[in-house]
């Protein structure tokens, strides 16, 4: 569902890579490497108009490419905004210069711009698991902004891509605000639930980790450690994952786990009963109202979330997340 009158980006455009940025970092290897949001500057002002009358100000041009965002929940107020651009083939872009705009649905006045970072999803050889290698559809990068919301309901979202000299636009999917009260938010205590460790399975690992290698992340129950140590617990299932990103972000936990864990517990929860999606959620993951995945919470020694993270993220914002419980 889209706003009135956006019909200008959902025409399908011949717009080449090329056009949609001008380049994002690349690491050593080879891979996308991590990239500063573009500045505010360099993208009109909503300054009180319709999306609508963001886009026609603009002369943004209609974009054949695909923002997915990478979260389904979203609360009144700051929102952490990840998303992935693709192509029509299906090949992730990794070097857009983008900005996301917001409006309430129905025409409301519009919000933005938003820029968004670039992250990398890349880890070190040593961590990186197969499950998430031999996946094409894998994500390796998220862009990410912060988006203020200001009323509970349906939002339209449009996103802008310099292109030379211009913009081009893409329509996001109306996201709903509110209606999720139930998931643990900063400054809360989350529920004790009861984690399987590799001891409860008599070590058959495989009966709760669907990641190929097995990661480490089983050895301690959320239940015992939870007001007593720091935690981190990561909702994914890398080899079922509908989202496309749980084999990377288990695989950037597994690297912070080791990089920059010390004194911290951190536990890998799978989402689906029995490993079957068919068997519906296990009952951690409606314990924390969750519908989705992966989500992660960081939670320090007295049992408060201090940090969650819907969707994908990269080992940065994951370590900055950790050293503010570690120690």
């Amino acid at each position: 569902m889209v706003g009135p009158g956006l019909v200008v980006a959902t025409a399908v455009a011949a717009v080449s890579l090329g056009a949609a940025g001008c380049g994002g970092g690349d690491s050593a290897d080879g891979e996308p490497g991590d990239s500063p949001a573009p500045a505010a500057s360099d993208f009109p002002s909503a300054n009180g108009k319709t999306l609508t009358q963001v886009l026609h100000a603009s002369g943004a041009q209609p974009s054949n490419l695909v923002v997915s965002p990478t979260a389904a929940v979203y609360e009144k107020g700051e929102n952490r905004f990840g998303f992935g651009i693709f192509t029509v083939s299906r090949q992730q872009v990794v070097d857009a210069q983008v900005a996301i705009y917001a409006a309430p649905s129905g025409g409301g006045q519009a919000v933005g711009p938003f820029p968004a970072r670039l992250e990398s999803l890349a880890v070190k050889p040593q961590f990186e698991s197969q499950t998430a290698d031999l996946d094409p559809d894998s994500a390796k990068v998220v862009y990410v902004t912060s988006v203020k919301l200001d009323r509970v309901g349906n939002w339209d979202l449009v996103a802008l891509f310099r292109a030379g000299s211009g913009y081009t636009a893409a329509l996001i999917p109306t996201i709903k605000v509110g209606g999720s009260e139930k998931i643990p938010v900063v400054g809360e205590r989350p529920p004790p639930i009861h984690t399987p460790t590799v001891s409860d399975v008599g070590g058959d690992v495989g009966q709760i980790d669907t990641r190929s290698p097995h990661d480490d992340m089983h050895k301690v129950d959320f239940a015992d450690v939870l007001g007593k140590e720091p935690v981190v617990v990561l909702f994914a299932t890398p080899a079922l994952c509908e989202s496309r990103v749980c084999g990377p972000v288990v695989d950037v936990a597994e690297q912070v786990e080791h990089e920059a864990g010390e004194g911290v517990n951190f536990i890998h929860m799978e989402v689906f009963n029995n490993n079957n999606a068919s068997d519906g959620y296990r009952p951690q993951l409606r314990a924390f109202g969750l519908r989705t995945e992966p989500w992660v919470f960081v939670i320090d020694r007295k049992g408060i979330v201090r940090s969650r993270i819907q969707g994908a993220f990269d080992a940065s914002e994951l370590e900055n997340a950790v050293r503010q419980v570690a120690g």
